[in-house]
């Protein structure tokens, strides 16, 4: 227990040491925000029937940003054999590591998920359904994004790869995520598809770090 309390402590000094926490990625959060109206036009109504969809989608976007480094510094450092041979093990790791990871940057991107669709056109009253179901999508960007990460290690260009390993994967995210709050917007049930946001999520949750760990000791033999 001490062990893996002692590396999410690392991997949070690390997040907000190195990588700048979560300001790079609410800060292309916020400029998706702003230029979506530019090129939709300034039709409120225009704006407001996109609103859920595209800020889901930017959120799964400000996501991949600080997804490549996740498993990339210890492999270069050496860190990563410590891991695997540590008593916590490697899945347990991975999976400390994607949790750090999206206390640092998922939550902040929820908190800033209610004002970006406000600013896309979205009624203020879907703020906590907007809140509730960014928190949940960032969970399972973050254990889904550890997988493409892992899998891109020691590659050229890796971030491309894992935006495009990863993509495919987060459209159950975005599609859930937005259409709860679209139905809530439109007085249909919005609790099937915040059910299923939720599943998708915490079965990322379960199986991803087993996933990345197979995939970091492939990259390390």
């Amino acid at each position: 227990m001490k062990a893996i309390l002692a590396l999410f402590r690392r991997e949070l000094a690390l997040a907000y040491g190195r990588g700048g926490g979560p300001l790079l990625a609410c800060g292309f959060y916020a400029g998706v925000a702003v230029l979506l109206p530019l090129a939709e036009g300034p039709d409120p109504k225009r704006l407001a029937a996109v609103a859920p969809g595209a800020a889901f989608a930017a959120l799964a976007l400000a996501s991949l940003l600080s997804l490549e480094r996740l498993f990339e510094r210890d492999f270069e450092d050496g860190a990563l054999d410590l891991l695997t041979l540590g008593s916590p093990g490697l899945a347990a790791a991975a999976a400390v590591k994607c949790l750090a990871q999206w206390l640092a940057t998922g939550a902040p991107l929820a908190a800033t998920a209610p004002a970006v669709a406000i600013a896309l056109g979205g009624a203020p009253d879907l703020s906590p359904l907007v809140f509730l179901t960014s928190l949940l999508a960032g969970l399972g960007f973050n254990f889904i994004g550890g997988i493409g990460a892992a899998l891109a290690l020691g590659a050229r260009r890796g971030g491309v790869l894992v935006a495009v390993i990863v993509l495919p994967l987060f459209t159950p995210l975005v599609v859930f995520g937005a259409g709860a709050v679209d139905a809530l917007s439109t007085g249909l049930d919005w609790k099937p598809a915040l059910a299923l946001l939720a599943a998708y999520s915490l079965c990322a949750t379960a199986l991803a770090p087993f996933a990345m760990s197979a995939a970091c000791r492939n990259a390390m033999s």
